[in-house]
């Protein structure tokens, strides 16, 4: 599967953003905080990038 880099530059995989983004829901219990919302939304963006780069992968 195509991985990802952070912008810690490490690689991540748009499953393992997934695991991240539901455990952050989990752990917010449903309400975000002004930090986790803006961590939520670096990792939907990453998240979104992985994706698209393991469909052009695919093809």
């Amino acid at each position: 599967m195509p991985l990802n880099p952070s912008p810690h530059g490490s690689v991540r995989s748009s499953v393992e953003l997934n695991e991240r983004i539901r455990g952050l829901w989990l752990r917010a219990s449903g309400r975000l905080s002004a930090e986790q919302r803006r961590e939520y939304e670096q990792l939907v963006t990453e998240w979104a990038q992985a994706v698209r780069a393991e469909m052009v992968k695919a093809a």
